[in-house]
């Protein structure tokens, strides 16, 4: 199973605010434990929304709202990408991690990734096959 793992924005993170070398010690550190369990797919930290943009979809219009966004709460400053047998491995995974805004309140939210099968019959045979050409070329170019 597949999952997102959120870091929750704060107002730091939105302001700019870089954290401490010893913090991006211990990430690292834990990023490789994660790399070495064959757990962690992907990850990275996210710039803050000021230098962010969203496109809003209302039937055929698209509407692009340029950032900062104001409710902190709703943003994200990082993510990983888990590979794991379930919900509860990547909960004992994150409860491992560093807090990410080191002495301050912080919230991570793991979300299951949806798989093909997933999407029951609506996912035809050639949407399937589309799907795993798509990966094929996205693994290639790593």
């Amino acid at each position: 199973m597949r999952f997102m793992v959120i870091v929750r924005a704060t107002a730091d993170s939105e302001a700019g605010v870089m954290p401490s070398e010893e913090l991006l010690t211990q990430m690292g550190q834990y990023n490789e434990e994660l790399v070495k369990a064959g757990v962690m797919v992907g990850g990275g930290g996210l710039q803050p929304s000021a230098k962010g943009a969203r496109v809003r979809f209302s039937g055929n219009r698209r509407d692009v709202i340029d950032g900062p966004f104001a409710e902190t709460k709703e943003l994200i400053a990082g993510y990983w990408l888990f590979q794991t047998g379930s919900l509860q491995e990547a909960v004992e995974w994150v409860k491992r991690c560093p807090n990410p805004f080191e002495e301050g309140e912080s919230e991570i939210e793991i979300r299951q990734v949806f798989e093909s099968e997933d999407f029951g019959t609506e996912f035809t045979p050639e949407l399937r096959e589309q799907e795993e050409r798509l990966r094929e070329q996205i693994a290639a170019r790593q």
